[in-house]
């Protein structure tokens, strides 16, 4: 995809980080966890969470039992964006029943893409005794409904690499689609909202990440 394409909606730096300022206001209001790291001596940063998950080890791929609206939401929206849906609110995801759970450690990084135009959405992950998982294990962990993109275009979806501000093995959530989906929803919004809102509610659920819905009530 050309991200210079102008039917597609792109996001330029200076904008990226007022989004993000303006992200981390309302994370920290509700204690969602978020906040801006600046590199010494740049003005370039980051966004940045850690957080634990808990998953049941005898799920498999399925990780968690969703209702039958939430499954809705994400079957529609994952065919309409081939990869992607919406947010989810977070008090409506329960745990399977599981004799075994295991403990996940993730820090997920939102960077801006001077290629692409975008944020990219930058992770990793570990168990508690600090073995970092596998991209093969990350790729067991997505939901069943984002593995029909997945099985077609791995490497083009998670993948891994170095962090370019950091320099340490990362996982990353393929930024080549973002402007063009992007655009799709902005463009039928009759409001506009926070970008990285918008973005980070919709990529973030494939690979664990959701938001609070008091996100998308902020203008």
């Amino acid at each position: 995809m050309d991200p210079e394409n102008k039917d597609n909606i792109v996001l330029g730096e200076e904008k990226f980080r007022y989004c993000c300022m303006e992200f981390v206001k309302h994370s920290q209001n509700i204690g969602d966890g978020w906040e801006w790291k600046s590199l010494q001596e740049s003005d370039e940063g980051y966004l940045s969470k850690t957080c634990y998950q808990t998953r049941p080890v005898s799920s498999g791929s399925s990780q968690w039992k969703k209702t039958d609206e939430e499954d809705e939401r994400a079957s529609a929206a994952a065919a309409a964006l081939d990869c992607f849906h919406e947010e989810e609110d977070e008090g409506l995801v329960k745990p399977q029943e599981a004799e075994e759970t295991e403990v996940i450690h993730y820090e997920y990084h939102v960077l801006y893409s001077v290629s692409y135009q975008a944020p990219v959405l930058y992770f990793r992950a570990s168990f508690l005794d600090g073995k970092p998982l596998k991209l093969e294990e990350i790729w067991n962990r997505v939901h069943d409904c984002y593995k029909p993109r997945l099985i077609h275009g791995p490497w083009e979806t998670i993948t891994q690499q170095e962090h370019p501000m950091l320099g340490q093995p990362f996982f990353v959530l393929h930024p080549c689609r973002t402007n063009e989906f992007m655009s799709s929803i902005q463009g039928s919004s009759n409001r506009e909202g926070n970008y990285i809102t918008s973005w980070l509610s919709t990529v973030g659920p494939v690979v664990g990440l959701s938001l609070p819905l008091s996100y998308g009530k902020t203008v």
